[in-house]
């Protein structure tokens, strides 16, 4: 029974990792629809404050930690600084591809995000996206930390103070994939 719900809960993480080529083929949003989502998807993650950053470890098992993002950018690409030895350094190395959940302010909504994860180890781009609050975390200032730019493939959202909820047989929630 252990096993079984170990299983479960891998399969359930594991879903997120699913390619965007495997969902169901759907019906393309209308442009309003699409806006109001995108919008509503940009409010929670700014509410928010903290997501969660999920990738796979060697064994395929999935791994979470809470990170502090940057707001996301007009395409909802999101930054995120992270120590260079940091596991998950690794392992977006060994596997890009990510999920990032936001949790609405007020728990009544999420927003997650399937994208694909870069290491950025660019100077002017560190010393762009720097936040004082680090300075405890790296010693050597700005030399011990990498940028993680995680890029949109597809997009999930609920929201049910938007107006936003999921098929109400099968609770699948809206989805915007991007380009």
């Amino acid at each position: 029974m252990k096993h079984l719900s170990k299983f479960l809960l891998i399969s359930c993480l594991l879903s997120g990792f699913v390619p965007s080529k495997t969902l169901g083929q759907k019906p393309a949003l209308n442009d309003g629809y699409r806006e109001k989502l995108i919008l509503a998807a940009r409010e929670i993650m700014d509410a928010a404050g903290t997501c969660a950053l999920i990738t796979l470890d060697e064994e395929h098992i999935p791994m979470v930690r809470t990170m502090d993002p940057f707001p996301p950018a007009e395409d909802l690409t999101v930054w995120f600084g992270t120590n260079s030895e940091s596991r998950k350094v690794q392992q977006i190395k060994n596997n890009p591809n990510v999920t990032l959940y936001y949790l609405d302010s007020d728990a009544s909504g999420y927003v997650v995000i399937h994208g694909t994860a870069q290491l950025v180890d660019d100077p002017e781009e560190k010393q762009k996206r720097w936040k004082d609050s680090w300075e405890a975390f790296y010693p050597n200032n700005r030399e011990d930390y990498l940028l993680i730019r995680v890029s949109p493939e597809w997009m999930e959202i609920l929201s049910t103070t938007r107006g936003i909820t999921g098929d109400p047989k099968t609770w699948e929630t809206p989805v915007v994939k991007f380009d």
